[in-house]
């Protein structure tokens, strides 16, 4: 049962649970403790999770023990059982204001949250299955699920010069990032079309992203052109790609040096030099985000990606990617702690 699951049982059964306890222990020790105005809390607590029935039950419920309670403890103080009574019953309206305000609020809520994901599809358009002769599946996880919106990006771009992909991380969270994120997707969706290599591809990224941050924050990425059975990479930052044989080897491809990530490239003492490696039919290429390799586990070791390439085996592309999903949250037994997207290219 997961932590929230366990959390609404616990909220279900909790009103029911103080009120037993109060009726317990005013049996056992009697009239003269005076817990009877304790039944309130049944009522008080009922209005954290369910509706207005829900109260609605509660309070009678509890109305119910203090007639029965008071009868058994003989109570004959007219004021004092109409107090408590009057208590139980403001408790019970106070908690159908409570109910009413909370359900107003996710109401709300909702509907932010659906303005955040349609904002996600617009930015993250699902990536051609087929693009090119390659075949393409994403997996995105955020680490703000509720919202399910966060600063990671990708694109898929079938352009005259090959097939163009992108993978991003824009540095922070929230709106800002998705503002970020969308800037450089749209730069990135024109620009493939247009920019005859790579180098001309990341210089129109980086002016894009140099505007729009105004030198305060950055994007980590990393553009990859797939053309004639052969990769070619550009890195601005961001982790390496991991390219898998068709005979299980696996390889790491590294620039010949590193540069700073978009948006910080005028303080760099280089530009990135763009760096190829081999791509045969048979081969994957799984590019990704620092979610991933920095996701921990339980006493802190880092998600070993490398060593779990031999997951990406399924035929079908997306299920393997799956596979390879569940496996990431099972090493971090939780949710997630940054956004972490995942774009892997076979030959179909």
């Amino acid at each position: 049962m997961s932590a929230k699951n366990r959390q609404l049982t616990v909220l279900t059964v909790l009103p029911f649970a103080m009120m037993g306890v109060v009726a317990l222990v005013d049996v056992l020790a009697g009239s003269k403790v005076g817990l009877l105005p304790m039944v309130a809390v049944g009522p008080a607590f009922a209005s954290l999770e369910g509706g207005r029935r829900r109260v609605a039950c509660v309070g009678a419920i509890a109305l119910l023990l203090c007639l029965g309670l008071g009868w058994y403890d003989d109570l004959t103080d007219v004021r004092r059982a109409s107090t408590i009574i009057a208590s139980v019953v403001g408790v019970t309206v106070a908690g159908f204001v409570a109910v009413s305000l909370r359900e107003q609020r996710e109401e709300e809520l909702e509907n932010v949250r659906s303005i955040a994901e349609a904002a996600q599809r617009v930015l993250l358009k699902p990536v051609p299955r087929l693009a090119g002769d390659l075949r393409a599946a994403v997996s995105y996880m955020s680490a703000v699920a509720e919202a399910r919106i966060g600063g990671d990006l990708y694109e898929v771009v079938a352009a005259p010069q090959g097939v163009r992909v992108i993978v991003g991380d824009v540095q922070g969270k929230g709106l800002e990032a998705v503002e970020t994120a969308a800037v450089v997707l749209g730069a990135f969706r024109e620009a493939a079309l247009d920019e005859p290599d790579l180098i001309g591809l990341g210089r129109r990224l980086d002016r894009s992203v140099a505007r729009q941050l105004d030198g305060e924050k950055f994007v980590t990425a990393i553009l990859a052109e797939v053309r004639d059975r052969e990769v070619t990479f550009l890195n601005y930052g961001h982790p390496p790609p991991l390219l898998i044989h068709a005979d299980g080897s696996v390889a790491l491809p590294e620039p010949p040096w590193y540069t700073l990530p978009l948006g910080l490239t005028a303080h760099a003492p280089a530009e990135p030099a763009p760096f190829r490696a081999d791509f045969h039919p048979g081969d994957q290429l799984l590019l990704y985000t620092d979610g991933v390799t920095e996701a921990r586990d339980d006493d802190g070791r880092f998600y070993p990606l490398a060593e779990r390439s031999h997951l990406l085996k399924d035929d079908d592309s997306e299920a393997a990617l799956e596979i390879l999903r569940q496996d990431l949250l099972q090493h971090v037994s939780g949710p997630l702690h940054d956004d972490a997207a995942m774009l892997l290219l076979r030959y179909r």
